[in-house]
């Protein structure tokens, strides 16, 4: 059994040791729910919004906490689609799971899941909840490198996580 301490406890991490490797972990949540959605134009949703921890506005996938609502229980694909509707304004008929991955394995814990959100259909505006403020992009799988390369010539940040969709969404086009 390994030997673990809390070095802090704040609302949303909690900083721990194992083993002698200190790392993060999240209190409000259990994992996270990153949406790779195309409309049926083709077009790539993304957003973008201002990050405090790089103090920057990033440009990423569509994303969001799995059981930050209250339901510790929630399920992953329930959440993808909570937050795709919620950050984007589309709602997909169809959530599958593509995999699940550690974020970032030397500093967290968490558990990113990746899933593809099929039979978009927009419902709303998106835009997020009452503490974000996100802008969402629709932008053509066939113009989407050039547009990133223009985003980060403007100073945005681009997650990565983005190019492992298009890697997919090439997979998925063979």
């Amino acid at each position: 059994m390994s030997n673990e301490t809390t070095h802090y406890q704040g609302r949303y991490l909690t900083l721990l040791e194992r083993d002698h490797w200190e790392y993060a972990t999240r209190s409000n949540a259990h994992a996270v729910a990153v949406i790779v959605a195309v409309t049926p134009d083709d077009d790539l949703l993304l957003v973008e919004q201002y990050r405090r921890p790089v103090d920057a506005r990033v440009i990423e996938l569509p994303a969001g906490l799995v059981g930050d609502q209250g339901d510790p229980n929630e399920n992953v694909l329930h959440a993808a689609g909570r937050e795709l509707i919620e950050e984007t304004g589309f709602e997909a008929s169809d959530i599958e799971l593509i995999m699940k991955c550690p974020s970032s394995a030397g500093m967290t814990d968490e558990i990113v899941s990746f899933v593809r959100a099929r039979g978009l259909k927009q419902v709303g505006d998106g835009g997020g909840d009452d503490s974000e403020d996100i802008e969402v992009h629709r932008i053509p799988l066939c113009r989407v490198d050039s547009w990133l390369l223009q985003q980060q010539s403007r100073g945005r940040l681009l997650d990565p996580k983005i190019y492992t969709a298009l890697h997919w969404l090439s997979q998925e086009a063979k």
